[in-house]
């Protein structure tokens, strides 16, 4: 039986990107077919507002290799993903970015290492062109500190860039947070994992879609979704607090009985009132980041919601369905 390959790319504002990228994807389909694989590609519109959506339909229209599928408005990268796997219905799915940083080409190495048996083959940045130094050195301390502190071993320099095979994502689908950092998420659900190295190159045309905000927020996102630690770090800061206010409070008994003349230092009580008021601060937006994400899960609203869909049949509902439960499994799934 002819093995199948789905691969999903998120789409946000890419209309100078699309066409380079449809011409490169159909010489990777090409090479692909000749490995006897049966492929199609998932592309997940993100609420685009330039002509990438329109783009999409003309491509769709002209290749039922295509498939379109198109939000209502825009729901973030991951959770785009994550559409993307709902939908994609081959034995092995890929996931990549549209800006041609992660090339198309490497998509036939990561097939070589599945047939080998491999269930998770994900892209490993040896070199990362057209980014700056400080980008460089944030995430490389980011993915080390993330993967100290959350147990899981999440792999070092790799992003979404990667290749999962059936029963990956059908553990994927499981799971409902939303608050997504995919590539922990399929670091958490084991199997047998390896990955390939590779050069990345700079963005095909545009800016980059992650400025240093959205950076922030997927950091907070992936530490919070995985560890307990920053909770752990309150608690540590109260209890270096108290004794800081024991030790202090030790000096004021000796200043009041031993020293005369003195007048209590007003240096050291404004000292210790801005650290106490910090730390006070500290630990409740800590626990208002996770208080708030309770509060998310709670409402268990939809992760994404569908305004349209092309060439993709009856595969799945039209929207997510609530948080909390797995969209319903495909044909060939059942």
């Amino acid at each position: 039986m002819r093995q199948t390959l789905s691969i999903v790319i998120p789409i946000f504002n890419e209309e100078t990107t699309i066409p380079e990228l449809d011409r490169r994807l159909r010489e990777l389909l090409a090479k692909l077919e000749a490995l006897n694989l049966s492929c199609d590609v998932v592309f997940v519109n993100d609420g685009s507002v330039d002509r990438s959506l329109a783009l999409l339909r003309d491509l769709a229209k002209n290749d039922r290799r295509y498939k379109v599928l198109g939000f209502s408005r825009n729901f973030g990268h991951q959770v785009a993903i994550t559409a993307g796997i709902d939908r994609a219905d081959g034995d092995a799915v890929v996931v990549m970015d549209a800006d041609l940083q992660d090339p198309p080409e490497v998509v036939a190495d990561m097939v070589a290492k599945w047939r080998e048996g491999y269930d998770v083959v994900y892209g490993v940045r040896k070199r990362r062109q057209g980014e700056t130094f400080f980008k460089k050195a944030t995430a490389a301390a980011f993915y080390r500190i993330l993967r100290s502190l959350t147990g899981v071993e999440i792999p070092v320099d790799a992003g979404d860039f990667r290749l999962m095979s059936r029963p990956v994502v059908i553990a994927l689908r499981a799971l409902r947070e939303r608050h997504r950092f995919v590539r922990g998420m399929v670091a958490w659900v084991g199997f047998r994992q390896t990955g390939i190295y590779y050069d990345r190159s700079e963005r095909f045309a545009g800016e980059t879609h992650y400025p240093f905000r959205k950076m922030l927020r997927f950091a907070v996102d992936g530490l919070t979704s995985f560890s307990t630690v920053p909770l752990r770090v309150a608690t540590w800061l109260g209890a270096l607090a108290g004794v800081a206010a024991v030790g202090v409070g030790l000096w004021a008994v000796y200043v009041k009985f031993y020293v005369r003349g003195v007048v209590p230092g007003w240096t050291t009580i404004m000292i210790l009132v801005a650290f106490s008021a910090s730390v006070q601060l500290m630990v409740t937006g800590i626990l208002g980041e996770y208080i708030g994400r309770l509060y998310e899960e709670a409402k268990a609203r939809p992760l994404y919601v569908v305004a349209e869909q092309i060439n993709l049949g009856d595969q799945g509902l039209p929207n997510a369905g609530p948080a909390r439960l797995p969209p319903p499994l495909t044909p060939r799934e059942r």
